[in-house]
């Protein structure tokens, strides 16, 4: 019997595309769920059409009820409003909470045993409130952000060093913006750090380029928002909780300690394995790098704060 993952905002460009991931590897069959009427249904019958092509015998749904997801042994959250022309910060912030707290509830109700994956913006302060209110161990609410960015670093350097990405493994830690903490002591090619490799204004570069990542695309898309890497980064995730595979990857997590954080909830190396976090890894960071870390956890707790979590 093949594992079940659910995707609540189906419908959408970085839901449906986590879907079509899951599918084309077989990692599980999928629920695709959104309060639309017909989209979820339409993509996910389309994906199961692809299915005798791609060689894939998962299953794969739409629905707008949450009970078709009951039991569900991963839930990936990426349901969530974009930020609109003349939207406050703290005005997404406190719809997104509502949407997101809302999901919960439910997701908690039908799949009580479930692993939360969360996608929705503001990422880190979502995975705050996403482990609040389903009252799960911090194991298994993790928030997807340092996949995505150490991914793009990743893909800067091959394309400025004319390497394969196979040979690149890369950090960033901290929160999901412009706040992050890429590590380019800790970011190698074929085991060799990039800082022996590049002049510092090109590693610099690099990290500039990073941190913007995002809204590079959305600038170039002139509307919406980047999704393929997004949920490229999920999958990932998902198949190293699913394969047991104890896949060391840069997540958002609760801290309890770890790094002097106490009770915030950011991005550091963890390992993935079938229960969710089997481990925080702690690497020995600079004063400079930490003092970053700092910073960043900071702007986390600033929005942790507008909503009293």
């Amino acid at each position: 019997m093949r594992p079940k993952v659910t995707v609540v905002g189906g419908a959408g460009n970085v839901g449906a595309t986590v879907g079509q991931y899951l599918v084309t590897k077989e990692l599980a069959d999928v629920v695709l769920i959104d309060i639309l009427e017909s989209v979820q249904h339409g993509k996910g019958l389309d994906l199961l059409e692809a299915g005798p092509i791609l060689g894939s015998d998962s299953r794969i749904v739409g629905t707008k009820e949450f009970k078709d997801t009951a039991d569900s042994d991963i839930v990936v959250i990426t349901a969530g409003i974009p930020r609109k022309p003349g939207m406050s910060r703290d005005e997404l912030l406190n719809t997104n909470a509502k949407i997101v707290g809302g999901v919960v509830e439910q997701v908690i109700a039908h799949s009580p045993n479930c692993i939360l994956i969360v996608v929705s913006n503001p990422l880190d302060v979502m995975t705050q409130l996403a482990l609040k209110r389903s009252g799960f161990p911090r194991e298994r609410v993790i928030g997807m952000a340092g996949v995505l960015d150490s991914a793009r670093l990743r893909a800067f350097i091959a394309q400025e060093l004319r390497v394969s990405v196979e040979n690149i493994h890369a950090f960033v830690l901290g929160g999901h913006g412009d706040t992050m903490v890429p590590l380019p002591r800790y970011s190698t090619v074929a085991g060799i750090p990039i800082t022996e490799l590049l002049a510092p204004d090109r590693v610099e570069a690099l990290v500039k380029r990073t941190a913007g990542g995002g809204g590079e695309i959305v600038a170039l898309l002139g509307t919406g928002s980047a999704y393929y890497a997004p949920a490229a980064s999920v999958m990932e995730m998902v198949e190293a909780i699913l394969k047991d595979k104890k896949k060391i990857l840069p997540c958002c997590v609760c801290l309890e300690g770890e790094y002097g954080i106490r009770g915030l909830c950011v991005g550091v190396p963890v390992k993935l394995g079938i229960s969710g976090v089997e481990q925080i890894i702690e690497i020995r960071l600079t004063p400079s790098e930490a003092s970053a870390l700092n910073r960043s956890a900071a702007s986390v707790k600033e929005l942790v704060d507008i909503l009293k979590l």
